[in-house]
């Protein structure tokens, strides 16, 4: 089976992760072998002592771009939903990627911030507008959108399964599936 890596690049709460995780059940049902790289679990296990400076933000996707690479290299499709704020960072991960002829694609979950804010899945939204945080991507930290990614999804316009399945589509287009 061919491996591959789906990056998910977009704001806190756009609905990377609720996506990703949709896909992954739908994949597995079909027989694939699947591997979700959640931001969250990765600063625990993997980044743990990262902070959220620009230079440990690259290296905390640094490492999931590694760790994804080496899965998608060996066969597993590896769905990775990460914020993932700047472009060389992503771009350093694509070149990887190119570098080992394994497939990358970026899909970008282009929800506004005003709807992300909305969402507040983990509360960051509300503790910045506190004044507890400071550093919340899209907010008062940068995100750099993709200039040209391999799919566009806006979550405020679809359901969960409709993204999902628009990302199944691509794959089944890109040959990966």
């Amino acid at each position: 089976m061919t491996g591959a890596t789906v990056w998910l690049t977009g704001l806190p709460s756009a609905g990377k992760t609720t996506i990703a995780y949709e896909l992954a059940g739908r994949l597995r049902e079909e027989g694939r072998r699947v591997e979700v790289l959640d931001g969250d679990e990765i600063r625990e296990f993997l980044s743990a002592g990262l902070g959220f400076s620009r230079d440990d933000r690259h290296t905390n996707v640094q490492r999931i771009g590694f760790v994804a690479e080496l899965l998608a290299r060996n066969g597993v499709l590896a769905l990775v939903p990460v914020i993932a704020p700047f472009a060389d960072s992503r771009e350093a991960v694509r070149k990887r990627h190119q570098a080992n002829g394994t497939a990358y694609l970026e899909v970008h979950v282009a929800t506004p911030v005003e709807v992300c804010s909305v969402r507040d899945v983990k509360g960051l939204y509300a503790k910045q507008a506190a004044g507890e945080i400071s550093g919340l991507t899209g907010v008062d930290d940068p995100y750099e959108e993709p200039a040209s990614p391999d799919l566009r999804i806006e979550s405020q316009d679809q359901s969960v399964a409709e993204s999902a399945a628009a990302l199944h589509t691509l794959l089944t287009e890109r040959g990966v599936l």
